[in-house]
C-alpha cells in the first residue's frame, strides 16, 4: 500500500495512539451536543482501508464498513470503537424512525429513501483537497493515477479553504442553520435546515452537479449517495489530527498544521509540538 503524501507534521496515527485517544481524551459530552438530540443514528467505522493500519484480528474486514446500530448509548458507541480501534469513524446522514425495522428492510441503502422508516438526509458538502487542481500535483485523475488520491499539499488546503468560504457565502442566501467541521483534510459545511433533510434525491442531484462545477465537492456526497460523514471530534487516523466544528470565523485562517484544538495528546509531546 502506498503512503499518502500529507503536509508537514501530519502522520498516520498508530492502533495504540487511536486507543488513547478514545479511552482518554474522546468527549462524548460534546459528541452528544453535536447530534443535538437526534436520534435512531447509525454509526459506521473504516478500519484500516486506506493506512493499512489494523488490528490483526480484522486484517480480513480492514476494507468493510462496520455499521454499529445496536447500541444503547454513546458510551456503548465508544466501545465498538475500542474493540476495532478503527482509522474513522462516521455517522449515516440518513434520519430513521426505526433503526432494527430499516437493517431488516433488505432494501439496498440505495432504496432507503422509499423506505418507510426513511424520514430525510441531513443534507452536506464535503469540500476536499483532491478535488483540487494543484500547480504541483496535478488534478485528481493524475493523483491517481499515481496511488496517490488521498494526498494533499498545503496549496491544495488553502484553496479548500478560501471555497468553503465562498460555498458558504452562496449557501446563506438560502438556508440559515450552517454548521463547519475541519474534517482532517478539508471542511465539511452541514445544513441543519429542516427543509434540507427532506429534499428528495433529485433536487439534491441537481444542487450537486451546480456546485461541483465551482466548488471542489464529493457530489455523490451532497446527492445524497454517500450518507456516512465522518464524526465530529473522532479522530482522523491518516493524519493524527481531531475533527472540530469551527466557527464561520475561525475557519478563515484555520491551519492545521499549528492549531493545538486539532492535535491528539499523543502528538504534544513530539518535536515541533
Amino acid at each position: 500500500m502506498s503512503r499518502y503524501r500529507l503536509p508537514r507534521g501530519m502522520r498516520y496515527s498508530t492502533l495504540e495512539e487511536r486507543k488513547e485517544y478514545y479511552e482518554v481524551e474522546f468527549p462524548l459530552k460534546k459528541v452528544e451536543e453535536w447530534l443535538g438530540g437526534r436520534e435512531n443514528t447509525v454509526f459506521a467505522l473504516i478500519l484500516g482501508r486506506h493506512t493499512g493500519i489494523v488490528l490483526p484480528e480484522y486484517q480480513d474486514i480492514k476494507n468493510n464498513t462496520v455499521v454499529v446500530d445496536d447500541y444503547q448509548n454513546l458510551e456503548d458507541v465508544r466501545d465498538y470503537i475500542l474493540q476495532y480501534l478503527p482509522e474513522g469513524v462516521y455517522y449515516d446522514r440518513n434520519l430513521y424512525s426505526d433503526i432494527q425495522g430499516c437493517s431488516k428492510c433488505g432494501k439496498e441503502p440505495k432504496d432507503c429513501w422509499n423506505c418507510k422508516y426513511f424520514q430525510g438526509q441531513e443534507l452536506a458538502f464535503d469540500l476536499d483537497p483532491e478535488n483540487v487542481v494543484c500547480p504541483y500535483h496535478g488534478n485528481y485523475e493524475k493523483k491517481m493515477k499515481m496511488h496517490q488520491g488521498l494526498s494533499f499539499c498545503m496549496y491544495e488546503f488553502k484553496t479548500v479553504r478560501r471555497k468553503t468560504i465562498e460555498l458558504q457565502e452562496e449557501l446563506s442566501k438560502e438556508f440559515m442553520d450552517l454548521r463547519f467541521v475541519y474534517s482532517g483534510r478539508g471542511f465539511h459545511i452541514h445544513v441543519l435546515d429542516n427543509e434540507a433533510s427532506k429534499m428528495g434525491r433529485k433536487e439534491r442531484e441537481k444542487i450537486a452537479e451546480k456546485m461541483r462545477k465551482r466548488y471542489p465537492i464529493d457530489p455523490w456526497v451532497t446527492g445524497g449517495e454517500m450518507r456516512l460523514i465522518r464524526l465530529p471530534y473522532s479522530l482522523h487516523g491518516m493524519v493524527s489530527r481531531i475533527c472540530i466544528p469551527l466557527k464561520l470565523e475561525e475557519v478563515k485562517s484555520f491551519d492545521p498544521r499549528r492549531d493545538r484544538r486539532c492535535f491528539p495528546s499523543f502528538l504534544k509531546g513530539e518535536t515541533g509540538y
